[in-house]
């Protein structure tokens, strides 16, 4: 019924549709971070010299697998978050450590000097929202 031809186009057509409508939605998804884990230490709240709330909080997030061995292991991966403004305010007021969240947010690279003048580099994760899955912890 159909030949060689026919097939062949109308396989590169669906693959062109394909290809525009998920880079299409994929140009919205360029720099998007998505982690669940429990925070490792209560937010440390600073008021910056422009007046704008800074929220630095340190994540961990945990994934297992098997060795060659056939054991299971679990590796423990820190992440620093980063939040600002309502956000840094919200996480303050509503987080604490050993708390399990969701955070959603973006890649920042960032560079400094230190002290001894090496210059130093460190990537955060800058949260845009956050939710809190387990119950809040008692104090």
């Amino acid at each position: 019924m159909f030949g060689y031809r026919s097939t062949n186009l109308l396989f590169k057509t669906k693959l062109k549709l394909f290809f525009y409508k998920n880079f299409k939605i994929m140009n919205g998804l360029k720099n998007k971070v998505t982690l669940i884990g429990n925070l490792g230490m209560d937010p440390e709240i600073k008021d910056t010299d422009g007046g704008h709330k800074r929220a630095k909080v340190s994540l961990a997030t945990n994934e297992s697998f098997k060795n060659s061995k056939g054991e299971k292991v679990t590796e423990t991966i820190w992440h620093n978050l980063i939040a600002w403004g309502k956000t840094a305010e919200f996480m303050g007021k509503y987080l604490q450590k050993g708390n399990e969240v969701v955070i959603e947010g973006k890649l920042i690279n960032r560079n400094y000097t230190d002290t001894s003048g090496v210059k130093k580099y460190i990537t955060e994760v800058q949260v845009n929202d956050f939710l809190v899955v387990g119950a809040r912890k008692s104090a």
